[in-house]
């Protein structure tokens, strides 16, 4: 169990992080590029030996690290389009309402439990999320913005479904780090040719502010994954019940620490949300 608090807690820091990017005004995409870079060496520093190039070619989850890299950057740049252009809490659903994908794979291909309480669990979770994530203000919700929350919704889905079979399939105990820092490393390539091009033909310039918010993000966004895989690896907990509780208490924490560091206000809906939470994560014990 400590090791998905500690990736509820690194993921949530996250949210805070990317929060204050936005009060000092710091570019998120150059901050994201210099984050994998950050999150790729945290896994090599705390790995038990240096490795080849070769060896990392040669095992049987590069191809999917290869495959989870690519995701990773497109889907961050999906979400912030989502922001952008539909808000904030449509994002934000859309991403966290893709627990659905990873707990029936683990209920279908896994043979995971699926009693009433796991059932009631789930359902109060997505309702959970959804009231928790929803705002005052609405927001039209055009064609495009459509298109955007269901690739948010899919692309979310597919990366968490995808970290877990490719973990209990081909990563052995002793290379957790080597892949995962891997995945980094690929989604920060992509990222810094992606940059290139913006830096040529945009005329955008790297700022200092930039690369230190970088530099603060990589860390939390590595020991979130790191120890979210570790509570996978766990015999104890099926992953439908992880990815649930995981979501569910990310989406809880992040609006009290609104609270708390942001002064954000709490609508009603909010505060249902935030109670259909504390009895979904209760049903997922029972």
């Amino acid at each position: 169990m400590i090791y998905l608090l500690l990736s509820v807690l690194f993921a949530s820091s996250l949210f805070v992080i990317l929060k204050y990017f936005e009060k000092y005004q710091v570019n998120n995409f150059q901050a994201i590029v210099v984050n994998y870079f950050v999150a790729f060496s945290m896994g090599f520093l705390l790995s038990d030996k240096t490795v080849s190039v070769d060896f990392i070619i040669s095992k049987s989850w590069f191809f999917g690290s290869v495959i989870l890299g690519i995701l990773f950057i497109t889907i961050f740049n999906v979400t912030a389009l989502a922001a952008q252009r539909g808000g904030l809490s449509v994002a934000s659903v859309a991403g966290k309402m893709s627990l659905v994908i990873p707990v029936l794979f683990g209920i279908i291909v896994y043979n995971e439990s699926f009693g009433i309480f796991k059932l009631i669990g789930i359902l109060l979770a997505l309702l959970a999320v959804y009231l928790t994530s929803k705002k005052r203000s609405g927001v039209a919700l055009n064609k495009s913005i459509m298109m955007l929350t269901l690739i948010l919704f899919l692309g979310a889905g597919i990366i968490d479904t995808l970290v877990k079979y490719i973990e209990i399939n081909y990563v052995a105990a002793n290379e957790l780090t080597y892949y995962i820092a891997t995945t980094f490393l690929i989604a920060g390539c992509i990222g810094i040719v992606i940059l290139m091009f913006q830096l040529l033909f945009k005329k955008a310039r790297i700022k200092t502010k930039n690369v230190i918010g970088g530099l603060v993000l990589g860390i939390p966004n590595y020991f979130s994954l790191y120890f979210l895989i570790k509570a996978l690896q766990l015999p104890t907990m099926e992953s439908s019940t992880i990815f649930t509780i995981n979501n569910v208490m990310i989406v809880m924490l992040t609006s009290i620490l609104g609270i708390v560091l942001f002064k954000e206000q709490l609508t009603f809906n909010n505060k249902i949300g935030i109670l259909l939470s504390v009895l979904a994560i209760l049903m997922f014990y029972f």
